[in-house]
């Protein structure tokens, strides 16, 4: 299945900077079995209406609840929470 996370950050966030370490983030989450691939895109509009960063996962869907509970997802909630203004969260099969 894909997993989708798309963020719209608070205004004056630097959503380039934010890029290379939410991609180590998210590409610590390869270890986990079942995830089979990480992308990490950033918006290529700053039209205030569009999100600013989406990542999508590759995993099988047994693998989400290991994913929950995974370090690097709670330090991702951690992290960057306070920094979103909204977040959607889709799934569906490839």
């Amino acid at each position: 299945m894909k997993h989708y996370i798309i963020v719209k950050f608070k205004n004056g966030t630097d959503v380039k900077a934010l890029y290379e370490p939410v991609k180590e983030i998210f590409d610590e989450t390869l270890e986990i079995p079942g995830i089979h691939g990480v992308d990490v895109r950033t918006s290529c509009s700053d039209r205030d209406n569009r999100y600013d960063l989406m990542i999508v996962m590759d995993m099988e869907p047994e693998a989400l609840p290991a994913y929950d509970v995974c370090e690097p997802h709670l330090r991702w909630k951690e992290q960057y929470g306070p920094l979103m203004e909204k977040k959607a969260l889709f799934d569906c099969e490839d």
